[in-house]
């Protein structure tokens, strides 16, 4: 028998098929496309300011996607069903999060090489990029879930969970530019970043999970 976790998690993953998991990627293919509308023809700002650009991009459109994380539950019902499996919240929450991730953070890092050409970075940067976007986003997933979680019972909470979750995903920004940086040396920022990542996907779960108890209270 498929356990519960598992069971959610291939439920989410098939959702996000056929829910619009693309808009993410659209999304920020449009932030590539117009920026160099806004700065200029100028190829050596854009190769400098790609990596910034690429960042910003990735963590505005995983959040863009916050709306379908737990909100679509708690109308269904399947919220209910979720708090009675026979498996703890915490671990539910967590294959939540990371289906979402799967279907809105990793298409970003995929595409992150190609968008980085469209800015005129280079393949290399390019890919040091994707590398701390690939660690970087679960960081924002996790902070996503707890917004999420938080506003599940509000009108518009899928809008106000990610001006709730910005202003906290700040450091995972200024450490994944900071490491994306052509310029840089060492993996002092790297290392930050993860050790960000970490933290946050140790507290996302049980945090998240917290405020769904809260809410069914």
């Amino acid at each position: 028998m498929t356990s519960p976790i598992a069971a959610l998690l291939l439920r989410d993953l098939a959702l996000a098929r056929g829910g619009g998991a693309g808009l993410g990627l659209v999304f920020f293919l449009l932030v590539v496309t117009l920026t160099p509308f806004a700065v200029g023809p100028d190829l050596a700002l854009l190769e400098r300011i790609g990596p910034a650009i690429l960042w910003l991009g990735a963590v505005l459109a995983t959040l863009l996607g916050l709306d379908r994380l737990m909100q679509a539950d708690h109308e269904d019902g399947s919220l209910d069903l979720i708090h009675l499996a026979p498996a703890p919240l915490e671990l539910m929450v967590g294959a939540k999060i990371l289906a979402h991730w799967l279907t809105t953070g990793l298409p970003l890092v995929a595409a992150t090489p190609l968008f980085g050409a469209m800015l005129g970075v280079a393949p290399a940067d390019a890919l040091k990029v994707a590398l701390a976007l690939l660690i970087g986003t679960p960081a924002i997933a996790c902070l996503g879930a707890i917004g999420a979680a938080l506003t599940v019972g509000l009108r518009k909470g899928g809008l106000l969970a990610p001006v709730m979750i910005l202003p906290l995903a700040i450091p995972v920004l200024i450490f994944g530019v900071a490491a994306s940086d052509p310029a840089g040396e060492g993996f002092g920022p790297m290392g930050v970043l993860g050790g960000l990542a970490l933290g946050y996907a140790a507290l996302g779960p049980f945090a998240a999970a917290a405020a769904l108890r809260l809410l069914r209270d």
